[in-house]
């Protein structure tokens, strides 16, 4: 069953309050998330950092509650919530369980310096990607979320993945905040989210790897990060196959 939905055999045993020792009966009707995680029903007074908590992940984490599709807010600039209501935390444990400290994409170290590079003019794109800000990768590519996110509590610069032209920087009140977005000139594009600074401009050529604006937590955002997409025409890609 795990495997037709592609899910953990945990995720479907957790939704449905069962154990590995329990045998499903013809006509058994279970309960199927649409990713690996837990379903959460709100109590009174419970958010979603303190809700993240409970499930296992940290505060920068916390972001992948806010990028769901279905989950709902009463508020959607304090992401407040409904007492009642259910919530799927993506990735979520309940805290009964132990698990193993194997280490996966979502703990995965970024450590790339930030290098100053000058507007270089004219410029021809590589192809493949630097990385865009020194962090920890606290959600993936997945089909409702078709980007990496990097957080640094810190902060940071956010580098240019490849050389191209600035077609965008500004405030977008779609969710990203301020945000930048490069045309690489060969057929890909690069948007960069919730930064605190722009330190580009619209017109502006720059070079692989030099430096954009600064890592923040403006639009829709729980916490200090950048949301890194790679696109090409209208498709948004998988970043982790072309970081370098």
């Amino acid at each position: 069953m795990a495997a037709r939905y592609g899910l953990s055999v945990d995720t479907i045993l957790w939704e449905n309050n069962l154990s590995e020792k329990d045998s499903l009966k013809p006509g058994t009707e279970l309960r199927i998330l649409p990713v690996d995680g837990v379903r959460h029903k709100v109590s009174r007074g419970e958010t979603i950092y303190s809700i993240g908590k409970k499930y296992g992940l940290d505060a920068a984490q916390v972001q992948v509650i806010v990028d769901y599709p279905f989950n709902e807010f009463l508020n959607d600039e304090t992401f407040e919530l409904a007492t009642g209501q259910y919530v799927v935390v993506p990735g979520g444990k309940p805290p009964e369980k132990t698990t193993s400290a194997a280490t996966t994409r979502s703990g995965t170290t970024v450590a790339r310096a930030a290098q100053q590079t000058p507007d270089a003019g004219a410029v021809t794109a590589t192809g493949s990607f630097v990385w865009p800000a020194s962090g920890r990768i606290t959600q993936g590519y997945s089909f409702y979320h078709k980007a990496f996110d990097i957080a640094n509590q810190g902060g940071g610069p956010i580098l240019a993945g490849d050389s191209g032209t600035v077609t965008a920087a500004g405030w977008d009140s779609s969710g990203y905040g301020n945000r930048v977005i490069i045309d690489h000139g060969n057929g890909y594009s690069t948007l960069y989210g919730h930064m605190r600074v722009l330190q580009v401009s619209v017109g502006q050529t720059v070079s692989r790897g030099s430096v954009i604006g600064q890592m923040g937590s403006t639009g829709r955002s729980t916490g200090t990060h950048l949301h890194f997409e790679v696109r090409q025409g209208g498709i948004l890609l998988n970043p982790g196959s072309f970081l370098r």
